[in-house]
C-alpha cells in the first residue's frame, strides 16, 4: 500500500512539473521554465537532429528516440522489477506480520509499533529496501512525461506525414489508437500477477484510456505509444515472465 502511495505522489509531482510546460505553445531554446528548457526542449533538438539523419522522416525519429530511451532507462527497469519481485517474495511473511498484529483501525498504536519495528527487521535480514521499487520512478516519469510534450510541441512533427497517417492529426482509419489500446493491455497483463486484487482494474482501465486519448489526439503520440509498449512487452517477457517460468521449472 506504502508504494502505491509513493507512485500516486511521485505521478502528482511529475504532472505538476508537466502542467509547467503544457500550454500547447511551441517548444524552442527560447521558451522559458526550468521544465521547458532542461527537459522538453533537449528532447525536441534530439528528436529533429534524429529526424534529420533519416531524411525528414519525423516517423523513424520517434520510433528511433523512443527505443532509445527505454533502452537508457532499461537499467532502472531491471533494478525497480528485481525490487518488486524481492517485495513479492515477502509478501506472506509480511501478511503474516499483519495478522499477528491485528488489521487497520482494530490495531493498537502499540502493536503498530512493533509489527513496523519486525517488518523493518525482516526487511533488513532480507536484504530488501522497500523504497528501492519506488526510486527509479524518480527519473523514468519526469523523462517520459519529457518526451511526450516534446513530441506534442515540436511543431515540425505536425507537417510531417509518416505511413498512412499525418503526424499532427488522429489516425484517420483508428489503427494506431486501436494498436496502442491492445499492446497496453497486453503489457499491463504480463505482470498482472504483481498486483493484488484491487490493482488489477487498471489491466482494463489503461487500454480504454489509451484508445481515447489516441482517438483525439496527433498520431505521433500514438505511434510513440505503440512502439514504447512494444519495447515494454518484449522487455517484460525477458526480465519478468522469462524470469518466473525459469523460477517454476527450477522449484519442479
Amino acid at each position: 500500500m506504502k508504494k502505491v502511495l509513493w507512485i500516486l505522489i511521485i505521478i502528482l509531482m511529475v504532472g505538476a512539473l508537466a502542467g509547467c510546460g503544457a500550454n500547447g505553445q511551441p517548444i524552442t531554446a527560447e521558451t522559458e521554465g526550468i521544465w521547458n528548457h532542461f527537459f522538453v526542449y533537449p528532447l525536441s533538438w534530439v528528436l529533429i537532429s534524429v529526424a534529420d539523419l533519416l531524411n525528414g522522416s519525423f516517423g523513424l525519429s520517434i520510433i528511433v528516440v523512443t527505443i532509445g530511451i527505454r533502452l537508457f532507462l532499461l537499467p532502472l527497469m531491471i533494478k525497480q522489477q528485481k525490487s518488486s519481485r524481492a517485495m513479492q517474495a515477502l509478501r506472506p511473511e509480511m501478511e503474516a506480520l499483519q495478522k499477528k498484529y491485528g488489521q487497520g483501525t482494530k490495531r493498537d498504536p502499540k502493536d503498530q509499533q512493533k509489527m513496523q519495528k519486525e517488518l523493518m527487521a525482516l526487511y533488513k535480514d532480507s536484504g530488501v529496501n522497500p523504497m528501492a521499487g519506488c526510486l527509479p520512478l524518480f527519473i523514468q516519469l519526469p523523462v517520459m512525461m519529457a518526451f511526450y510534450f516534446a513530441i506534442m510541441r515540436t511543431e515540425v512533427i505536425a507537417l510531417h506525414s509518416f505511413l498512412w497517417f499525418d503526424l499532427g492529426s488522429p489516425d484517420p482509419l483508428y489503427i494506431l489508437p486501436v494498436v496502442a489500446g491492445i499492446t497496453t493491455f497486453l503489457q499491463v497483463k504480463m505482470t498482472s500477477f504483481q498486483l493484488n486484487d484491487q490493482m488489477k482494474v487498471i489491466i482494463y482501465i489503461m487500454p480504454v484510456m489509451i484508445v481515447v486519448a489516441g482517438v483525439t489526439l496527433p498520431s505521433a503520440l500514438s505511434l510513440y505509444w505503440v512502439v514504447g509498449n512494444l519495447f515494454m512487452i518484449i522487455q517484460t517477457y525477458f526480465t519478468v515472465v522469462r524470469f518466473e517460468q525459469l523460477k517454476t521449472d527450477i522449484s519442479k
